[in-house]
């Protein structure tokens, strides 16, 4: 873990210093529409077993870079490990998503909750990082990472995947201690985790709060964004920075760029050069291109991500550093490897004008 960083443009940008060209990454880089990705699974037998396999998980981490010319690498893993670790029992039904065996419904059940040991229960998580470091031996910064408090949370009650929520937004109004209770185990779980990661040696850490976005106003800033503050104001990190991404977190930039972390990521709803004004270099951004995108032309694509650039600019004073470029959420299985490249490509060239 001791070479030397050869490409520093994701943590400068985090860092809000001056860059020769935006950097990039992306949600869901390694994953489903690379051939290689699925070649790699085939032959793991599950998604689990991959993710589960510190040697695999390394694999499939560094495919896209050989790929595309990324500025970051992003741990191969899942959001849902720490509440399989708890005993929740996590497992996947073909075309419907995660699931677990035992849900927890009741404060009874929340309170039997612990926080895992790192180094027993997710120590394939931690050995991945290792190995993923080493292997890149300094090509380009690792990203660990979590899934937020809330967002684990909803997995944990409903249960799997939901349209609707009702089970968690019914304990939120007919038990909320029993709700902060697990939020609260859940903070202190994604803490310890994002800790060891670091530890492991993970160079940036970011928060997925996916379904942040199904609460209104006033129940997000009761159930989701407290716990975000609390992991970026307690987490102890150093020079190691934090993002905290959210799906439908627009209306709450000004309350974020606040919280202590380094970066907020943005999704497709809001304009980057707006996000920049209301934050006002108190973050750096990451985002925030929409994933479709990638459906279109390559022209199309290149026209798009000049708009991105050019919005992003345009809000943070003429300048383009303090952003990350990246999509507003994660690529779909489907999209074409090549409008990546494209993509990739047109981030540096552009911004390099």
């Amino acid at each position: 873990m001791s070479a030397v960083l050869k490409n520093e443009r994701f943590l400068r940008a985090l860092r809000r210093e001056p860059v020769d060209r935006t950097p990039v990454w992306l949600m869901r880089q390694a994953g489903r529409y690379l051939p290689e990705y699925r070649a790699s699974r085939k032959a793991a037998g599950s998604f689990l077993a991959m993710a589960k396999n510190p040697e695999l998980a390394c694999e499939v981490t560094l495919q896209p870079l050989a790929r595309f010319d990324l500025d970051a690498a992003i741990l191969f893993s899942d959001i849902l490990t720490i509440p399989d670790a708890m005993g929740l029992e996590l497992y996947f039904v073909e075309g419907e998503g995660p699931k677990f065996r035992h849900p927890v419904r009741d404060a009874a059940s929340i309170a039997k909750l612990g926080v895992p040991d790192m180094e027993t229960e997710l120590r394939y998580v931690m050995d991945a990082v290792r190995t993923i470091r080493r292997e890149l031996d300094g090509r380009v910064p690792l990203i660990g990472f979590s899934g937020s408090p809330w967002t684990l949370a909803c997995y944990m009650v409903e249960g799997g995947g939901s349209k609707d929520f009702a089970r968690i937004k019914a304990m939120a109004l007919n038990d909320p201690q029993a709700l902060h209770a697990l939020l609260s185990v859940n903070t202190d779980a994604v803490i310890a985790y994002l800790a060891a990661q670091r530890a492991a040696g993970a160079q940036a850490l970011q928060v997925f709060d996916t379904w942040g976005g199904v609460l209104s106003p006033a129940m997000y800033r009761e159930f989701s964004l407290p716990y975000l503050t609390r992991i970026a104001r307690e987490l102890e990190r150093g020079d190691t920075p934090l993002i905290l991404f959210g799906k439908g977190n627009a209306a709450y930039l000004d309350e974020l760029s606040q919280s202590g972390a380094e970066g907020v990521g943005v999704d497709w709803l809001i304009e980057l050069g707006d996000a920049a004004r209301r934050t006002q270099g108190r973050v750096a951004l990451q985002g925030n291109l929409d994933p479709t995108t990638l459906y279109g032309s390559p022209d199309a694509i290149r026209a798009k991500v000049r708009d991105a650039l050019d919005s992003y600019r345009d809000g943070n004073g003429g300048s383009r550093d303090g952003h990350v470029f990246n999509l507003g959420h994660g690529m779909s299985p489907d999209m074409n490897p090549d409008h990546v490249g494209v993509l990739v490509d047109e981030v540096h060239a552009y911004s390099a004008r």
